[in-house]
């Protein structure tokens, strides 16, 4: 028995030795292919203005490539729709005067918590929607994403959504135009910078609403998306999973007293529109300068802004 007994161990051994081993094997394989895949990528771009090199970093061509299943030519089709977008959307001169007045009632906003790995907290309240402009609401929801990424902490490439749904009714639901906008926006040129996203007290006609604007929605998108309870114990579990409940606000379930003010909120975004100017500042002027050499005054990409160049590619 003995003897069995060790053999069965040794077994094991070899086992687990070379399930070990087949992981390191796989992963220092598929690494090898990503490499290969983001090169070949970036290759196929050819050249790059200054902000086309800033925006089309690694980070951004692995995003682009996850959100084609790592086909280049599909990636590349889209890389480049995006920036085609970015040229004439020109998102990264976006300015908060621009856009304030969406933003009155605190109906969408960076949080001042973030997320249990420190990731940028987007919140959203359709129900205090307070303006009927299309273009108004499309412009600050570009302008909130430009400025959550702008937030993430070095190494950090998706943002975290909370959309609170408390006293939701079909008079609060948005225009299949801008809802169609919106996802295309999301999905399109913003490719793999959600990491997940809850619902929070969503009634039960909202559900019917769901299920018709998730026509708009790939399925890794409706993949993470979470409906929350506040009266559901478990859903909530899932929540503080990545939102700690000290941080998170009472109106969420949480213990923390914060609340949207909107003169507090207008001065910090006051100041990230200086930081995002200076940040852009010197690729503008060499661009500009290129595009009048070349014969042309129209800028190439207009690329996402950041903090540091890695976050916005």
């Amino acid at each position: 028995m003995a003897l069995i007994s060790t053999q069965m161990m040794l077994s094991k051994e070899k086992q687990s030795f070379f399930v070990d081993v087949s992981a390191i094997f796989l992963t220092d394989t598929h690494a090898t292919i990503s490499y290969e895949q983001i090169s070949e990528l970036k290759a196929a771009l050819g050249t790059l203005s200054a902000r086309g090199e800033k925006y089309c970093g690694e980070a951004c061509l692995k995003r682009y490539l996850e959100a084609r299943n790592w086909n280049v030519a599909k990636a590349r089709k889209m890389l480049e729709e995006s920036r085609k977008w970015r040229a004439a959307y020109r998102p990264e001169d976006i300015r908060w005067p621009d856009v304030s007045v969406e933003a009155e009632t605190g109906k969408m906003y960076r949080a001042s918590f973030r997320d249990r790995e420190g990731r940028t907290v987007v919140v959203m309240k359709p129900t205090k929607q307070n303006t009927s402009s299309h273009e108004g609401q499309i412009r600050f929801l570009v302008y909130t994403l430009e400025n959550a990424i702008f937030s993430l902490p070095e190494g950090q490439e998706k943002m975290v959504w909370l959309i609170d749904f408390t006293g939701w009714t079909v008079a609060h639901a948005s225009p299949i135009k801008t809802c169609r906008e919106t996802a295309n926006i999301l999905q399109n040129h913003f490719p793999e910078r959600l990491a997940i996203g809850f619902l929070f007290n969503p009634p039960k006609v909202f559900e019917a609403f769901y299920k018709v604007i998730k026509i708009f929605l790939d399925p890794k998108s409706i993949e993470k998306v979470n409906f929350v309870y506040q009266k559901d114990e478990e859903s909530m579990k899932v929540m503080y999973k990545y939102i700690d409940p000290e941080a998170l606000p009472v109106e969420f379930g949480g213990k923390n007293n914060v609340v949207y003010n909107h003169e507090e909120y207008s001065e910090l975004m006051i100041q990230d529109d200086i930081k995002t100017a200076n940040f852009w500042a010197v690729d503008a002027k060499t661009d500009h300068a290129n595009s009048a050499i070349n014969g042309t005054l129209v800028p190439e990409v207009a690329p996402q802004p950041s903090l540091l160049a890695a976050k916005a590619s």
